[in-house]
C-alpha cells in the first residue's frame, strides 16, 4: 500500500511558510510524504538560507519544489497588491502543471491530497477538478477566518463595497468575544485603493474556495483562545499549539540566513531583561517611523534586541538617527535576521514588540482586549506611532506583573492541548485519519 503524498502550498510571505512548515513536519512524523510548493521567488530565497538545500529534514522528508508566481523576476514583491493580483490569475493554473508533472514520474506515491495556505485557497478547485482531497489552513486568528466568511454580509449590510472598500466609517462585531473592529481597519486596507481592491480579491477568491472546495479547514490557534470565532466557521480543526510544540525553534523556512549570534547575545543578558523588536518579512516602515522606533527604544533606557530586516526602510543602515548605534551600543544589539522562536522562549526576553502579523488588527485586538497580555500602540495625528508612546507601552507592560499571569495562564493551555486527549492532538488525529482514508 503507497503511503499519501501531500502537496503543501504557502502564501508566499515568511509567517505562511513557516507555519505551513511546522505542519509538514507533523504530517511527516505520521508517515506522510510532502512535497512543498513555494513561488519560484521564495523558493530561491528559503534555498538560500538553507545553504542550497532543496529539502528540509535530517533524511530529506520534505523536498522543496516551486511554481512561478507571474511577476517578473525584476518585479518588487513587497508590492502586496501586485503579488496578489498575479497569484489569483496564475496560480491555479501552474500548481495543475506541478501536479501532473508529479504524478507523471511518481507512479507509486501520486499526490493524494493538497493542503493550501488559505490566502491561496483558490488552489483547491485544482484539486477537486484533478479528483484530489483538498484542504485548507489558517496561519491567522480564527476571528480572521470568520471575518472572511461574513464578506458577503458585509457587502449585504452595505458596510463594504464589492471591491471590498469601505462605505463610510462602521464598527464591526463578529462575536460577542471577538474584538470590535472599524470597516476603516480590515485586514485587506493596507496602502492605496488599488491595492486594497487586489488583496481583497486574493481573499475573496481564497474564501470561496475553501468553502466550496475543502474538507477540513486547519487552524494555527486554539478553541481555548478564541471559542466564540469557532461558532462563526464550519469546518475548522484548531491544532495551533501541536504545530509549535513539534518545531522546537528550526531555522527552515527562513528567508534570509539568520544571526544567530544574537542568542549568545541574550545569554549574557539578565533573566526578563530585553524588550524584542520584529516586524516579519512584510511590514515596510518610512523612515519617520523607523527612526521613531530607534529613538523609543533608546528612552526606554532598557536592553533591546531589534531585528532590522535589509528592506525594512529605505537604506536601513544609513537610515538611523544620527549617533543612535553609538548611544545604545552597550545595551542594544540590530540583527538582519534571528532565530524568532528561539529567541521567545529565552528567558532574558522580557516583552515582544510585534506588528502581530497580516492580520493586525484582529491578532493585536486579541492581545489588548481579550487576552490582556499586552497593549496597542496608539497613533498621533499625524500617523506616527512616537517614540514617548513606544517607551509609555513599554514601561506600563513591564511595571504590570498581570501581563505575565495572563500570558503563563495561555501557555498552560496550550500545553494541555497538545497532550494526549487534549483538543489539538485529538483534531490532528482525525486530520491524519481522513487524509489515510
Amino acid at each position: 500500500m503507497t503511503r499519501p503524498h501531500i502537496l503543501v502550498i504557502p502564501f508566499p510571505a515568511q509567517g505562511h511558510v513557516i507555519s505551513l512548515l511546522e505542519l509538514s513536519h507533523c504530517l511527516v512524523k505520521h508517515g506522510l510524504r510532502v512535497t512543498f510548493a513555494n513561488t519560484d521567488h521564495t523558493h530561491k530565497r528559503v534555498i538560500n538560507a538553507l545553504q542550497e538545500k532543496n529539502y528540509v529534514g535530517d533524511d530529506e522528508e520534505i523536498r522543496l519544489v516551486s511554481i512561478p508566481d507571474g511577476l517578473e523576476p525584476w518585479e518588487d514583491r513587497n508590492d502586496l497588491g501586485k503579488l496578489c493580483e498575479s497569484l489569483v490569475r496564475v496560480m491555479p493554473g501552474k500548481l495543475e502543471e506541478l501536479i501532473q508533472e508529479i504524478n507523471n514520474k511518481e507512479e507509486d506515491e501520486k499526490i493524494t491530497c493538497v493542503i493550501a495556505d488559505m490566502h491561496v485557497g483558490m488552489t483547491l478547485k485544482t484539486a477537486k477538478k484533478l479528483k484530489i482531497k483538498g484542504a485548507a489552513f489558517m496561519p491567522m486568528a480564527v476571528a480572521s477566518l470568520a471575518l472572511y466568511y461574513h464578506i458577503p454580509k458585509l457587502i449585504d449590510d452595505g458596510i463594504i463595497n464589492k471591491d471590498g472598500t469601505t462605505t463610510g466609517r462602521h464598527m464591526i462585531q463578529l462575536g460577542r468575544n471577538i474584538p470590535t473592529i472599524s470597516n476603516a481597519n480590515l485586514i485587506w486596507n493596507v496602502g492605496d485603493l488599488i491595492t486594497q481592491r487586489k488583496i481583497f480579491l486574493l481573499i475573496e477568491k481564497g474564501s470561496e474556495g475553501i468553502q466550496m472546495e475543502a474538507d477540513y479547514l486547519i487552524c494555527n490557534t486554539t478553541d481555548d483562545l478564541e471559542p466564540e470565532a469557532f461558532n462563526l466557521v464550519p469546518k475548522v480543526l484548531p491544532i495551533g499549539p501541536l504545530l509549535a510544540s513539534n518545531r522546537q525553534g528550526n531555522s527552515e523556512g527562513y528567508f534570509w540566513p539568520e544571526d544567530s549570534t544574537c542568542l549568545k547575545w541574550l545569554d549574557q543578558q539578565q533573566p526578563n531583561s530585553v524588550i524584542y523588536v520584529a516586524f516579519g518579512s512584510f511590514t515596510v516602515l518610512d523612515k519617520i517611523q523607523f527612526q521613531e522606533l530607534a529613538l523609543g527604544l533608546e528612552l526606554t533606557n532598557r536592553t533591546f534586541l531589534w531585528v532590522v530586516r535589509p528592506d525594512i526602510t529605505d537604506d536601513a543602515n544609513e537610515a538611523y538617527p544620527e549617533g543612535f548605534t553609538e548611544r545604545v551600543a552597550n545595551r542594544g544589539k540590530m540583527v538582519g535576521w534571528a532565530p524568532q522562536q528561539k529567541v521567545l522562549s529565552h528567558p532574558s526576553i522580557a516583552c515582544f514588540i510585534s506588528h502581530c502579523g497580516w492580520n493586525s488588527t484582529m491578532e493585536g485586538g486579541y492581545i489588548a482586549d481579550i487576552w490582556k497580555v499586552g497593549l496597542k500602540f496608539n497613533n498621533d495625528e499625524s500617523g506616527i506611532i512616537t517614540r514617548e508612546e513606544i517607551k509609555s507601552k513599554v514601561d506600563q507592560v513591564l511595571g504590570d506583573e498581570n501581563f505575565k499571569a495572563k500570558a503563563l495562564e495561555l501557555q498552560e493551555s496550550a500545553l494541555k492541548s497538545v497532550k494526549e486527549g487534549g483538543l489539538s492532538n485529538q483534531n490532528f488525529k482525525k486530520f491524519i485519519e481522513w487524509i489515510r482514508a
